[in-house]
C-alpha cells in the first residue's frame, strides 16, 4: 500500500507541480529549482539537511543559541517560551515570555523543551547529537515543561497548550512550529525520530511514517514571515554566527515541501509568485501583535483587503483598508490566533495573529 501511494503521489504531481523556484537568497543552500515530489524530494532534502549540519552543539551550548534565536522580537531581553500563551494571569506555568539569562532548573525559570522527547527516541536521543540540536530544542517554562513531560503530541483548540486527547496539545500559537521540528528531526535522524512516536495520528495516508496530524498542523498554523521560525533558521544557516549548526529546516522556508512529499492539506508555498510576495512584505508591518485591544494597525502604502480567517480557514471578517495607517477592527474576534490575508494590486500575503 505504500509504494503504491507513493506512485500515485508522484503520478498526480506531475500534472500539479513542474517546479518549485526558492528565493535567491536560498539558491546556494537549494539550487535554483526543485523538480521532484514524495520520497525523491525527501531524499535530496535529507541529503542537504545532514550535509550542512557541520557544527554540533554540546548540550550547555544550546543555552547560549537558544538566548540568540529564540529572542521576544518586543523585548530583546527575553526568550518566547513554547507553549506559553498568557504572560498578565499571574501564573508563570503559562508564560509566554521571560528574561533570556532566567535560566535552569528551578520554578520560575525556563529549560531546553526537547520537542522530540528524548526518551521516544529509538535509541534515546541522549545529551549530544540529536539530543543536543538546537533545531529541536526551544526554550520553555520549567514546570509547563514538566508537565508535557514525554507525551505525544496530541489534536486540540485554543491559545492554552495542555494536556488533550490522551496527549499534549502545544497550543495554537506553537503547533505548527513543532510539526515543522519533528518533520525536520525525521530528515535528520531518520527512524530514530519517527513522527508515529511522537504524535498521535494515522500515517496511512503517507509514504512512510509521516502522519496526518502534523500535516494538519503545518497547514494550518503557516510560518510569520520574519517570525521566530525564520529568525532561528537563518541565524542556524549562518556558519559565522557562534553557535550556528550550518543547516536550515526546509519545512520552515517552505512548508509546502511537506505537502509534496507527504500530500495531506496543502501547506501554505511561501516559494510561489515569489517576486510578488516580496515586494507586499516590504510594504506592510502590522503591530501590535499580540493584541490584548480590539484594533489593529497595519501600515501599508497600498489599499489593502483585509480578509480575516480562524485556525479552522473560516472566514470571521472582511475590511477595506484604504488610509496610510490602517486600522482593522477585530472587536467581534475572540481570544485566539488567526490569519490575516492582505490583498492588493500587487500581491497578496499572510500573517498570524495573535489576540489575548
Amino acid at each position: 500500500m505504500k509504494q503504491f501511494y507513493t506512485l500515485l503521489l508522484a503520478f498526480v504531481t506531475t500534472f500539479a507541480f513542474a517546479q518549485l523556484t526558492p528565493p535567491s537568497e536560498l539558491q546556494s543552500y537549494y539550487g535554483t529549482e526543485i523538480n521532484t515530489t514524495g520520497l525523491a524530494l525527501k531524499t535530496e532534502l535529507i541529503t542537504l539537511t545532514v550535509n550542512n549540519h557541520t557544527n554540533f552543539l554540546t548540550y550547555s551550548e544550546v543555552w547560549e543559541a537558544l538566548r540568540e534565536t529564540d529572542l521576544d522580537p518586543t523585548n530583546a531581553n527575553d526568550v518566547l517560551l513554547i507553549y506559553g500563551y498568557n504572560d498578565f494571569d499571574g501564573d508563570v506555568t503559562t508564560d509566554r515570555t521571560r528574561g533570556k539569562f532566567q535560566n535552569g532548573g528551578n520554578v520560575g525559570d525556563w529549560n531546553r523543551e526537547h520537542t522530540y522527547p528524548r526518551s521516544l527516541g529509538n535509541p534515546d536521543l541522549g545529551s549530544s547529537g540529536p539530543g543536543s540540536d538546537a533545531q529541536m530544542l526551544r526554550p520553555s517554562d520549567v514546570q509547563r515543561n514538566g508537565q508535557r513531560g514525554n507525551q505525544p503530541y496530541a489534536d486540540g483548540t485554543g491559545l492554552a497548550s495542555g494536556n488533550s486527547n490522551g496527549g499534549w496539545y502545544p497550543g495554537d500559537e506553537w503547533k505548527g512550529d513543532c510539526a515543522r521540528i519533528i518533520m525536520y528531526m525525521y530528515l535528520r535522524y531518520g527512524d530514530q525520530c519517527l513522527p508515529s512516536v511522537v504524535g498521535i495520528g494515522s500515517n496511512a495516508a503517507t509514504p512512510d511514517d509521516m502522519i496526518d496530524l502534523f500535516l494538519q498542523w503545518n497547514a494550518e498554523d503557516p510560518v510569520v514571515p520574519g517570525g521566530i521560525e525564520d529568525v532561528r533558521n537563518s541565524y542556524h544557516a549562518n556558519t559565522s554566527n557562534t553557535y550556528a549548526q550550518g543547516n536550515r529546516n526546509p519545512f520552515i522556508d517552505n512548508p509546502y515541501l511537506a505537502t509534496l512529499i507527504w500530500g495531506g492539506p496543502d501547506a501554505e508555498n511561501r516559494w510561489e509568485s515569489l517576486s510578488v510576495s516580496d515586494v507586499v512584505q516590504n510594504t506592510v508591518k502590522v503591530f501590535p501583535n499580540p493584541v490584548t485591544g480590539n484594533e489593529v494597525t497595519i501600515v501599508s502604502n497600498l489599499d489593502i483587503l483585509a480578509e480575516v480567517y480562524d485556525v479552522l480557514g473560516k472566514k470571521v471578517t472582511v475590511q477595506n483598508l484604504t488610509s496610510q495607517q490602517k486600522k482593522l477592527n477585530i472587536s467581534g474576534l475572540s481570544k485566539g490566533v488567526y490569519l490575516i490575508r492582505m490583498n492588493s494590486t500587487q500581491g497578496s500575503i499572510t500573517k498570524k495573529l495573535i489576540k489575548q
